[in-house]
């Protein structure tokens, strides 16, 4: 991938990968893959980092 993108557009892709863990998450724990549904819950917590940071309490 060589695309140069602005800050503008990586913020969107962010929040487009974001709202799809998010998704992602209430999938897999409907279908009780708690496995699958933490990895995704990890990947929200780093996009929910990169966008706003120091906002999430540490765990």
């Amino acid at each position: 991938m060589t695309d140069v993108v602005d800050s503008d557009e990586l913020l969107r892709r962010i929040q487009r990968a974001r709202a799809f863990a998010a998704r992602e998450v209430q999938t897999w724990s409907r279908q009780g893959d708690a496995v699958r549904e933490v990895a995704y819950e990890a990947v929200l917590r780093v996009l929910d980092e990169i966008v706003a940071p120091g906002r999430q309490a540490a765990k």
